[in-house]
């Protein structure tokens, strides 16, 4: 058969890495597609910048438009990422009757539904496995593997940054700053890190699990985000004692007052093999009715990991190309006419369990104080640790773990325990999570 012709917008880590699997991998990726795949054409801004891949008889471009407006290109790989031009570059693809792959979690998560929308009138195809979790086939096990479940709930540790950062403050003992001026020294994040360590990443890749997980449209505005700017070492050696590892979790939950969807430290059980993900690794844990819980682990970024996750894609549009539109697996699993609108929750309305520290004076009546405010809230102490006071001082940290509440409650527990004349500076909070 004739080979399916592919433009890359975007000669980067991954989109080199996608060019070293596809010519690598030829012989034993024909054979899965059904037919050959060839790079026939590829854009950069610099032309002259020394490539990880090799680019011998791949017609370079500075201009992406070239690409998507090629008659003879197939499929599409916008591998360039952000909003624009990326954004006009996939509509322009769709337009002209391409099929689309794409590693661009936020262009998804922010415009996916109209993306989808246009791709469904053109009857193209749009896949996106890469812009969740790198090389962990996370969409397709959800949305295809998982096809008999009614999904329950998932969570995930989907930004390999903040995992590495945590994870070097529990086992070596170092403190944020520190860690985090490393991992951007190892170009694990940029020279701005706020999409990684304030949980923006994260809540653009489970803004596209929760859509593809419980049929909803993809809302990002609506995730809840919380970032580890805040977890200090302290809180990671006390959350070890009390057996607990802090996680930067992305959690999405169906309740039968709407959807969770939420980003933000959390404390889970160290026995939790999701607990005991360390590095630049991740791990997404699903929860199906049917199934129980299963667990994905695997790298979340990288040139080859993430280009495996690109390939994949590609095979899957090769082999469905001489298919009608509508015997195609959906975008985002359920059927366009059956996305449903389920009511996203705001965070008060979370309830979970909580993980509170805070510094206190050493005197008779403060903890009873504190204990009064959490039970008018009806706020139950699960576990409490109380430290002695270092020579001098009178005041002493006070760790506590709370069982389940409303996060409305826990909100305005806290600014009634920080107005004590014994409290001195914020509580901090860090939610726990059982993922029993």
């Amino acid at each position: 058969m004739k080979p399916v012709k592919i433009g890359i917008l975007g000669l980067g880590t991954v989109g080199g890495g996608a060019v070293n699997v596809l010519k690598r991998n030829a012989g034993e990726i024909a054979r899965r597609a059904g037919r050959e795949i060839i790079v026939s054409r590829a854009s950069a801004r610099d032309l002259t910048r020394t490539r990880i891949c090799d680019t011998a008889h791949i017609a370079l471009s500075a201009d992406p438009f070239e690409i998507v407006n090629d008659p003879d290109i197939d499929v599409v790989v916008e591998l360039m990422g952000g909003y624009e031009p990326a954004k006009q570059l996939v509509l322009t693809a769709i337009a002209n009757g391409k099929h689309v792959v794409t590693a661009n979690k936020a262009l998804i998560a922010l415009h996916g539904n109209e993306i989808f929308a246009e791709a469904g009138k053109k009857g193209v195809m749009v896949l996106f496995e890469a812009a969740v979790a790198g090389g962990i086939p996370i969409i397709k096990a959800i949305r295809e593997g998982l096809a008999g479940n009614r999904i329950e709930w998932l969570a995930g540790i989907i930004n390999g940054t903040g995992n590495f950062i945590l994870s070097e403050m529990r086992d070596k003992g170092r403190d944020f700053a520190d860690v985090l001026a490393e991992a951007q020294a190892l170009g694990y994040a940029e020279a701005d890190p706020t999409f990684d360590i304030e949980g923006i990443d994260a809540g653009h890749k489970l803004t596209i699990l929760a859509s593809i997980a419980f049929g909803i449209p993809l809302q990002f505005d609506k995730v809840y985000t919380e970032g580890i700017t805040r977890i200090t070492r302290a809180d990671v050696e006390y959350a070890e004692a009390l057996g607990y590892r802090i996680k930067h979790l992305g959690m999405a939950r169906k309740t039968t007052q709407g959807i969770e969807l939420r980003v933000h430290p959390t404390l889970i059980p160290k026995r939790r093999l999701i607990a005991n993900v360390d590095g630049v690794m991740n791990a997404v844990l699903v929860c199906g009715d049917a199934v129980g819980p299963t667990l994905y682990y695997g790298a979340g970024a990288g040139a080859e990991p993430t280009a495996s996750a690109v390939v994949a894609d590609l095979v899957d549009v090769v082999r469905a190309m001489t298919s009608d539109p509508e015997n195609r697996v959906p975008h985002l699993a359920f059927q366009p006419d059956a996305i449903v609108d389920i009511p996203v929750l705001p965070a008060e309305a979370i309830r979970t369990a909580y993980y509170l520290r805070l510094t206190a004076e050493d005197r008779p009546g403060v903890l009873a104080d504190i204990s009064r405010i959490l039970a008018a809230h009806h706020i139950s102490i699960e576990a409490l640790i109380q430290k002695e006071p270092l020579a001098g001082q009178s005041s002493v940290p006070i760790i506590m773990l709370t069982q389940l509440t409303l996060e409305k409650e826990m909100n305005a527990a806290i600014a009634e325990i920080e107005d004590l004349a014994t409290v001195s500076g914020a509580v901090n909070r860090i939610r726990l999570e059982t993922l029993g």
